[in-house]
C-alpha cells in the first residue's frame, strides 16, 4: 500500500497549477521579530517602518501574496522551532498558507510548527543524508514537507556526506523524489540561480522548484518564470523596497 507521503506527493504533482510564478514574501524571525525592519512607505515618506511580522505579513497579503515563507533563525541555530510564538500571531493575522523553515528537521520540529499555525515546512539539506528522519517528516507533513538544498557545485562537495561517492544536485534531488518528497527550494547564498543548473530539475516534471535568494530585480523573476520555476521566495529585496512586491507580481505573471 503507498505510503501517506507518496500518495500525497502524487497529488501535488497532479494537481493544477497556477498560472504564474508565486512571489513569496519571506520574513527573518530572530527573537520573535523581523531581522530586516520593513518600510513600506520609504520611497514616498509615507507610513512608519516595522519590525512586527505580523505587520509585515498583513501587509504583503493585502497586495495579493498567496504564501508567507518564515525563517526561523533562532530554530536553525537550536535544531527546534524558536519563534512559535511569531508564527501563531501571524497565522492568527492572515488567511493564507504558512511556510516554516528553520528547526523543523524532526519530525517533532514539524508537528510544533503545524501547532503553531504553519501549513507548509522546508528541511535542511541534512535531512537529505538522514532517511528515517526525513520518512517520519513525510509521514507528518507529506506533500507540504520541502527539502532546501543549495545547489552550488562547491557547497555540494563541502557538505559532510554520510554517504559514498560523490553528491550531485540531479542525483540527490532524483533520490529524495523516489522517497516522496515532491518540493524542492533552492538557496543560492545571494549569487543568482544558474539556470543551466536549475532547468533540468524543472524539466523532470514530477516535482516543484522553489529558488530562494539571488534575485535583485525583475529581470532576474522575469528569467525564472520563462525558466518554468513555481515559486520565488524573496526577503531582504522585498523589505527594504529594491524589489516592489506589485511589479514583482507583475513581472512573475
Amino acid at each position: 500500500m503507498p505510503s501517506r507521503a507518496r500518495i500525497g506527493a502524487a497529488a501535488a504533482r497532479t494537481g493544477p497549477r497556477a498560472p504564474d510564478v508565486q512571489v513569496i514574501p519571506s520574513i527573518d524571525l530572530d527573537g520573535g521579530r523581523s531581522r530586516v525592519v520593513f518600510w513600506p512607505g520609504v520611497a514616498t515618506g509615507v507610513g512608519a517602518p516595522t519590525d512586527r511580522p505580523e505587520r509585515i505579513a498583513q501587509s504583503f497579503v493585502e497586495r495579493g501574496a498567496r504564501l508567507i515563507h518564515l525563517v526561523d533563525f533562532d530554530g536553525a541555530r537550536t535544531g527546534r522551532p524558536g519563534n512559535l510564538d511569531a508564527v501563531g500571531t501571524i497565522a492568527s493575522r492572515i488567511a493564507i498558507p504558512i511556510q516554516v523553515a528553520g528547526g523543523v528537521d524532526s519530525a517533532d520540529g514539524i508537528r510544533l510548527a503545524f501547532a503553531a499555525g504553519a501549513t507548509r515546512v522546508v528541511t535542511s539539506m541534512a535531512i537529505a543524508d538522514d532517511p528515517a528522519a526525513l520518512a517520519e517528516g513525510l509521514e507528518v507533513a507529506g506533500a507540504w514537507l520541502a527539502v532546501g538544498l543549495d545547489p552550488r557545485p562547491e557547497r555540494l562537495a563541502a557538505f559532510p556526506w554520510q554517504r559514498g561517492g560523490k553528491a550531485t544536485l540531479a542525483g540527490v534531488v532524483a533520490e529524495l523524489a523516489e522517497r516522496g518528497v515532491a518540493r524542492f527550494v533552492l538557496a543560492h547564498g545571494g549569487h543568482a540561480p544558474d539556470l543551466a543548473v536549475i532547468g533540468p530539475l524543472v524539466a523532470r516534471g514530477d516535482i516543484d522548484v522553489l529558488v530562494a535568494g539571488g534575485v535583485s530585480n525583475l529581470d532576474g523573476i522575469r528569467r525564472l518564470r520563462d525558466a518554468g520555476i513555481a515559486g520565488i521566495i524573496l526577503g531582504e529585496a522585498l523589505l527594504s523596497g529594491a524589489i516592489d512586491f506589485t511589479a514583482a507580481l507583475e513581472a512573475a505573471a
